[in-house]
């Protein structure tokens, strides 16, 4: 058997001749190339420094205000809220605030909470309206209740489980298989007991958990009025522990889940017995002086398209809680820390928290 020359041209077809003792057969076929795997990437990706901040039991008062100037202030990209928001019943004063503070424009998305269901549909008819009034975002279903929505490379699903909808864990499962995002989050309101440190009982099940950390996605969560995270977990129904480093690194079947709840309304204590479980990394409640605050994450960090760094910060500027993400969800991905311009090495650190100051 005889291999004819095979001319390749990088970007189109591969030429292929075969040359047999009766004759010759030419075909084509593709070629995958480092750049098509780059641009592959590229839609999935964040843009460079994109921050979010995650908040949830929210209020109308000075407080809630409060941190909101303050993701204003820190340069938040976008809000991701989990649940209650402004505890009457009240829409219309509701979007006041957020547009007040951060703008009619200001991609601003919201899973219910269980202070919200009684005026949901008037809610759920301004996160519409707000979501129609962003560029490039895209949600699709039963918005804040069952819904997978897309905004500059992050994939998100607010959820409402434990307080409306159902089937949310076969939902969830599914939304995320079919997806190819670096960088993906699970949004709901309420938790199970040993996923907080307060005063809540088991409402949503494991299987929401499971089914986020199954697909490699950041479980955010509020309800109980304190700040809490989980160390690195490969499962959570039965509270497994993958990692203890400040580092986690996130992949299908590891993640962490936290609960963001001092967004305004009131700080409350934590339950001794429930703050000392060894899967917490960091809480900060009323017991440790606690204010008003939100998580904030930069996701693609310095052109590190899988690399991200989070901190939680309150209104009197405390950073109680700071730890750094590494994203293989998506394998293949390079961890370096590099520009995508030049190939340099970029710094990367964690601000220092309330106890390093």
């Amino acid at each position: 058997m005889r291999i004819a020359k095979i001319p390749i041209v990088m970007l189109l077809p591969v030429t292929v001749v075969l040359c047999l003792n009766n004759g010759c057969v030419a075909g084509e076929t593709s070629m995958t190339t480092q750049q098509e795997h780059h641009e592959t990437r590229h839609q999935a990706s964040t843009p460079p420094n994109f921050m979010v901040a995650f908040l949830g039991d929210q209020g109308e008062r000075e407080g809630a205000r409060a941190v909101l100037r303050m993701v204003k202030n820190e340069g938040a990209d976008m809000v991701l809220h989990q649940g209650d928001f402004d505890y009457e019943d009240d829409p219309e004063l509701w979007d006041q605030l957020i547009n007040d503070m951060l703008g009619t424009h200001f991609p601003y998305f919201a899973s219910i909470g269980n202070h919200d269901d009684d005026a949901w549909p008037g809610y759920q008819q301004k996160l519409q309206a707000r979501l129609a009034r962003i560029p490039d975002a895209t949600c699709e279903g039963d918005l804040g209740i069952q819904s997978a929505c897309r905004y500059k490379g992050l994939f998100f699903i607010l959820s409402g489980v434990g307080i409306m909808g159902s089937n949310h864990a076969p939902y969830i499962e599914a939304k995320l298989s079919s997806n190819h995002a670096i960088w993906r989050i699970c949004s709901w309101h309420e938790n199970q007991r040993l996923m907080q440190i307060g005063d809540k009982e088991d409402t949503v099940g494991w299987g929401v958990y499971e089914a986020c950390r199954k697909g490699g996605a950041i479980i955010a969560t509020a309800h109980s009025h304190t700040y809490s995270r989980t160390h690195l977990m490969d499962n959570f129904a039965t509270q497994s522990i993958a990692s203890t480093a400040t580092t986690l690194r996130l992949e299908k079947g590891k993640t962490f889940a936290f609960v963001s709840g001092l967004g305004g309304k009131s700080i409350r204590d934590q339950e001794a017995e429930l703050a000392k479980n060894p899967w917490w990394a960091s809480v900060y409640t009323s017991n440790q002086g606690a204010n008003y605050g939100a998580l904030f994450c930069t996701f693609n960090e310095n052109g590190a398209e899988n690399k991200a760094s989070c901190y939680f910060k309150d209104i009197d500027g405390n950073v109680p809680d700071a730890f750094m993400l590494v994203s293989n969800v998506q394998p293949g991905l390079s961890s370096q820390n590099t520009s995508a311009n030049t190939g340099r090495v970029l710094s990367w650190s964690l601000p220092k928290t309330s106890n390093e100051r």
